[in-house]
């Protein structure tokens, strides 16, 4: 457990005993219940099978850029996840973009879809979803679906699974929440999974609701990204949802029959490196932050980086601002309008410590920025799921892509700065200018930090 979610956690129970105990029962514990997370090393053995590393394609990157071959291995090493060659990539800088495409692809579906989401909310995104799905089932294709109980607490009724069940679908509910009886909650399933007949597959922040497609205005314009993979390296994503549909189901599934080239018989093609990967609150890794820390620490000239939360801890507060002093272009777009309010001032309490190193920060003023997005050199992206907070780094299931010299990584750096133009600019001035009430919220709050 990391020392400040531990810090904040005791500090909580000693100002209020009895409060800060029954709710550190509930939200406190940073593990699931020992069976199940030996349902999880049960599963990820099973998988080892099919996630042979091509030997080829290792040496491939390494001749390319050995550094990037380190955090490729990294990634392969700890999270357990190979890298890939032979696989397009597609990114999308606004959630409309990447709904159109995954209808497209939904449509096309004909042996199996498979979809994991932490939200879902009804509203037209996920109306026109569900039809698709229902027909789908009649034609034959093997359609499962998995939602994280706690995400969707507030938009889906109790046993939602039911309903699609009767309808055909193969759904479950992750971590179910029951009042009272539920004890451990903070673990969620706050991944965003589609995969399509092994040979495509969706991800990055965008769920299965309205406010994301900006059909429903909750916080000013939505902004959010993803990307869509078609090739060799959708196995890992295949994968992930397998993983977590055998823990959750009980069933198991051979993997060899849901691998890229079962319906494609043809090569793949695209150009580049490219590496989904899952992290887990399950071990003592933190992959998510150390794959973020490394690409801060390996660029040369810029990173710039999407956020709609900047709650983060010491080591990567000093991989940042290391990176600034050492004259690596470093930006950071936040939300100019948040979904969380106390959670905004606590991200802006970071603001000082990174602008006096030479991090640039900038405010979407259009609204609300929700896309987690990295890109660095020209070279590198990563698009996921994978907030920069204590929850999404250290308490949640997360996958994101880590990508190298493909298509995607250019679109990035393209979005940025269309990006950049509409938010504002953030001052020292403007954080020297925050009266005393703010500042002093904002120092409680880093207090707590890790619990929000």
């Amino acid at each position: 457990m990391n020392p400040s979610y531990k810090l904040a956690w005791t500090m909580l129970i000693l100002s209020v005993p009895v409060f800060g105990a029954v709710i550190y029962l509930i939200f406190g514990k940073s593990r699931l219940a020992s069976e199940t997370q030996k349902k999880f090393d049960n599963e990820v053995k099973k998988t080892d099978v099919v996630l042979k590393e091509k030997k080829d394609v290792r040496e491939n990157l390494n001749e390319l850029d050995y550094h990037m071959d380190n955090q490729s291995k990294y990634i392969r090493d700890y999270a357990g996840f190979p890298v890939y060659q032979n696989t397009e990539t597609e990114y999308f800088r606004i959630g409309e973009e990447l709904y159109k495409s995954l209808i497209q692809e939904l449509e096309r579906a004909e042996h199996f879809i498979f979809m994991e989401y932490f939200i879902i909310d009804k509203g037209m995104m996920w109306e026109s979803v569900l039809e698709i799905l229902v027909r789908k089932v009649a034609e034959g294709v093997d359609v499962r679906l998995i939602y994280d109980d706690m995400g969707c607490v507030n938009t889906l009724p109790a046993q939602f699974y039911k309903q699609l069940q009767a309808k055909g679908i193969k759904c479950a509910a992750f971590n179910p929440f029951r009042p009272i009886v539920s004890v451990i909650m903070n673990n969620r399933d706050h991944r965003k999974i589609t995969v399509i007949d092994g040979h495509t597959s969706f991800t990055g922040g965008i769920n299965l609701a309205d406010e994301y497609i900006n059909r429903k205005k909750r916080f000013g314009h939505w902004k959010d990204t993803g990307v869509m993979l078609k090739g060799e390296a959708v196995r890992n994503f295949t994968v992930m949802f397998i993983q977590m549909w055998n823990v959750i189901t009980g069933m198991e599934d051979k993997l060899e029959n849901y691998m890229p080239h079962v319906y494609h018989k043809e090569p793949f093609r695209g150009e580049g490196f490219v590496q989904p990967y899952a992290d887990t609150p399950l071990d003592d890794e933190i992959v998510g932050e150390n794959v973020y820390i490394n690409a801060i620490t390996k660029a040369k000239r810029y990173v710039y980086i999407f956020t709609p939360y900047l709650i983060i801890d010491n080591e990567m507060m000093t991989a940042l601002c290391l990176a600034a002093k050492n004259g690596v272009d470093v930006r950071i777009v936040t939300p100019g309008i948040p979904d969380k309010k106390m959670v905004f001032l606590l991200t802006q309490s970071y603001y000082a410590q990174l602008l006096e190193a030479g991090v640039k920060i900038y405010e979407y003023q259009p609204g609300f920025i929700h896309a987690k997005s990295f890109v660095c050199d020209d070279e590198l992206a990563i698009v996921g799921t994978i907030n920069m907070d204590y929850r999404s780094l250290y308490l949640h299931f997360e996958c994101a892509v880590w990508m190298y010299r493909t298509k995607a990584v250019m679109q990035l750096k393209k979005d940025v700065f269309e990006t950049i133009e509409v938010s504002t600019r953030i001052t020292e001035e403007f954080c020297r200018e925050r009266n005393i009430v703010i500042r002093g919220l904002q120092n409680l709050l880093r207090l707590f930090a890790p619990l929000l």
